[in-house]
């Protein structure tokens, strides 16, 4: 049967990583993780549990700081993880089924259910919400994008569905929220603004009031009572966020000329 790694890249992540690491210790050859600077018990967790642990400070981006974690793996397959993240025993049970039978040219991807402050999230848009995480180690990698980096899927691959969920115990409080939604709105308008793009306050309040729109009414977010309504709000806000930052840096460039 050919190898399988779990691949992570962490930081400060003492609160999740044991539960996530224990619903795959009994199962995987090799865990590898990638840590970014943790200032908390991050190490000595993984030590714990026997991973082969590496640092990287020198933040390049998600999608780079990925492809020097592959970097690190032996194993025939990578299973991707992060560290809030759990295997279900059905998912394991597809994930071990799925290697076994070794198909030439695949990718794997998963349905994650995710819960927010405590509640479990099935409408909003955010289930199933597909991530594709497992494959050959040589097949391909992760892009180089600064944030939302995704698996670089070849010509001629075939994308096959896993049954079972990743459970995904995502925001614990509204502070976590608004921290982790800040920094993936500057690195998103970092990447935009290095590749020319533009933006408006006026797209900025348009598209917000369309991320509420879709997330509340199309993707039935009203479904999941207050807290649908809750998160159709935040994400309207971090969607208006990220188009000001961006337009912020654009008025930067042209008071500069």
């Amino acid at each position: 049967m050919p190898s399988l790694s779990v691949a992570m890249i962490v930081k400060n992540e003492s609160y999740h990583l044991a539960a996530c690491l224990d619903s795959v210790k009994d199962w995987v050859d090799e865990i590898v993780i990638l840590d970014s600077g943790s200032t908390d018990d991050t190490p000595l967790i993984a030590e714990k549990y026997g991973a082969k642990f590496y640092q990287n400070t020198n933040w390049p981006g998600f999608g780079k700081q990925r492809q020097l974690a592959q970097s690190y793996i032996s194993s025939d397959y990578v299973l991707w993880l992060d560290a809030d993240e759990r295997i279900t025993p059905t998912l394991k049970k597809s994930i071990l089924e799925a290697i076994q039978a070794d198909k030439d040219n695949a990718i794997y991807q998963m349905p994650r259910l995710s819960e927010v402050f405590g509640k479990k999230i099935y409408h909003s848009g955010w289930y199933p919400d597909y991530v594709r995480r497992l494959y050959r180690t040589q097949t391909t990698r992760y892009n180089d994008n600064l944030v939302h980096e995704s698996v670089i899927i070849p010509k001629g691959v075939e994308l096959i569905n896993l049954k079972g969920d990743i459970d995904h115990i995502t925001y614990t409080s509204l502070h976590q929220y608004l921290v982790k939604s800040a920094n993936y709105a500057k690195a998103w308008a970092e990447q935009r603004h290095e590749q020319n793009k533009k933006a408006t306050l006026f797209q900025a309040v348009t598209h917000a009031i369309a991320t509420f729109g879709k997330m509340y009414m199309l993707k039935a977010g009203f479904l999941d009572g207050k807290h649908g309504f809750l998160l159709a709000v935040l994400s309207a806000h971090s969607t208006f966020i990220k188009y000001a930052d961006l337009w912020l840096r654009n008025q930067h460039n042209t008071n500069k000329q």
